[in-house]
């Protein structure tokens, strides 16, 4: 059964991450659920130095143009409240916010669902699905700090945007393919970017 997945980007820094798993999930036939806040789109153009286009239809052209993507892509926009995403019976299973801002984790941290963003957390979490944040930000404050324990105890996958070495990487892209392979891992897929500890390349 192909996978199916809710793929978040919200406005924190770390906008490679988010091309970068978006292009493996489709690269493995997953079937994403594309949500994009508008923050994210600034830091895109900023962190990426290639503009997504904002409209939904445009943006999903752009995405399988330069991703040669191959799994099915469907985009929402960020209060859609009929899209799939929105409802405990029509969520995909996983959903993943990356990068996670800090503004997105408070909001779903103390249930707040002002945009479908928030609100697929929120079904994720009440469905007791699985929920993987991917926070971007240092140093982390005491109300950060709190609000990542809250989501952890209410059984969310906090992994941070905090690559590893041990893997000797030789480029950025390696650091990226670290945390790309840590999720994958979280989200129950299986990935050839990252050997596992003590099994060599």
């Amino acid at each position: 059964m192909p996978f199916e997945v809710t793929l978040a980007i919200t406005g924190a820094s770390g906008a490679p991450y988010a091309k970068r798993l978006l292009q493996v999930l489709l690269d493995q036939q997953a079937t994403v659920h594309l949500l994009v806040s508008k923050a994210a789109l600034m830091v895109m153009a900023q962190e990426d130095q290639t503009p997504w286009p904002s409209n939904h239809e445009k943006m999903k052209q752009h995405i399988r143009e330069t991703l040669s993507a191959n799994g099915e892509l469907i985009v929402y926009g960020k209060e859609d409240w009929s899209s799939p995403v929105a409802s405990g019976s029509g969520a995909p299973e996983t959903m993943i916010i990356c990068p996670c801002s800090m503004g997105t984790m408070a909001a779903i941290a103390t249930g707040q669902c002002d945009n479908l963003i928030e609100r697929g957390a929120d079904v994720a979490l009440k469905e007791e699905n699985k929920l993987i944040i991917v926070p971007r930000e240092s140093p982390f404050s005491e109300i950060h700090l709190k609000n990542m324990l809250a989501l952890k105890q209410a059984g969310a996958t906090i992994i941070p945007a905090s690559p590893g070495f041990y893997h000797q990487p030789k480029t950025i892209e390696d650091l990226i393919d670290f945390i790309v392979a840590r999720i994958l891992k979280s989200a129950g897929l299986k990935q050839r970017l990252l050997a596992p500890w003590g099994r060599g390349t």
